[in-house]
């Protein structure tokens, strides 16, 4: 079965609550106000569920896992009622559409998640980059980490929220400065103290984690180690044949998953990349079987 591990498609009633909204983040008609980013022009068409299930079907795509998406800074907010909204509509998506469940990072409730994971359309749990950023962040978040350990259910680790106070940038510049350089950080991060807690959690990063296990020769001339890690993947999105080639020279082709970030990117043509990254990479992330 082919996979796309990382896809974003908001529901009607999500779409709906972000229109409720007199906070950052908010919908006014179909433009986004985040506190990091100029207004952003939002496409109907690309959260059309029944034109995006068509297109899947068409593309053969058999899995498709769609996420909050988190550079809307809502993990981080006070309270989890957009959480529940985001749980309540994307676990009615039809096929082949399933589910990343989200967690509030201020105040983590394992047991709320624990409860979610045990619903087979609910794929792991994704988690901001800016909530991943250093060994007492993993601390803090450790005992969501716990039940998707005991679940055998995989963590994405997603961009965070841009940095309040950087709009007027080019409207490029939140996915190149600080989406990657928080994926860089937590990948860091992760290898620093993450694993160590968590021995047998997979952990899946966006965006190649912002091509972080390139610098693995300056980490070790400055004073770290590296090693491949069996239970880290790298997802795809936005990324081409020279990212992933070099990234799969570190890591091993056998770390590297497809995700498109559609509709934001576009996936990958199948017809172009090793096949493993549609299937077998994306079975061994998702599920854990070889």
């Amino acid at each position: 079965m082919r996979s796309d591990c990382h896809q974003h498609l908001w529901p009607p009633a999500f779409i709906d609550a972000l229109r409720r909204r007199d906070t950052f983040p908010y919908l006014r008609e179909w433009t986004l106000y985040l506190a990091g980013e100029d207004p952003y022009g939002v496409d109907p068409a690309a959260h059309d569920v029944g034109r995006r299930r068509a297109r899947e079907i068409a593309e053969g795509t058999g899995r498709v896992l769609v996420s909050l998406s988190s550079p809307l800074g809502i993990e981080h907010g006070p309270g989890h009622d957009l959480i529940d909204v985001w749980h309540e509509s994307a676990l009615e998506l039809p096929d082949p559409f399933h589910v990343w469940a989200a967690a509030a990072v201020t105040e983590p409730d394992p047991s709320g998640l624990a409860r979610l994971l045990r619903v087979d359309r609910v794929a792991g749990l994704q988690l901001p980059a800016t909530a991943l950023g250093d060994p007492a962040a993993i601390a803090h978040v450790s005992p969501l980490l716990t039940e998707l350990e005991r679940a055998g259910k995989p963590l994405l680790v997603h961009p965070g929220p841009a940095p309040a106070g950087e709009s007027g940038m080019p409207g490029w510049w939140p996915a190149l400065v600080p989406y990657v350089a928080q994926m860089h950080r937590s990948w860091m991060a992760w290898h620093l103290a993450g694993r160590e807690r968590h021995p047998s959690l997979r952990i899946g990063f966006v965006a190649l984690a912002g091509l972080a296990p390139l610098h693995h020769e300056r980490l070790t001339a400055r004073g770290g180690a590296f090693a491949v890690d069996p239970f880290v993947f790298y997802e795809t999105s936005s990324y081409q044949a020279a990212a992933i080639t070099a990234l799969s020279g570190v890591v091993g082709e056998g770390a590297i998953v497809h995700g498109s970030d559609r509709p934001y990117a576009q996936p990958l043509d199948p017809a172009v990349f090793p096949h493993a990254l549609f299937t077998t990479n994306a079975r061994r992330f998702l599920t854990g079987q070889p």
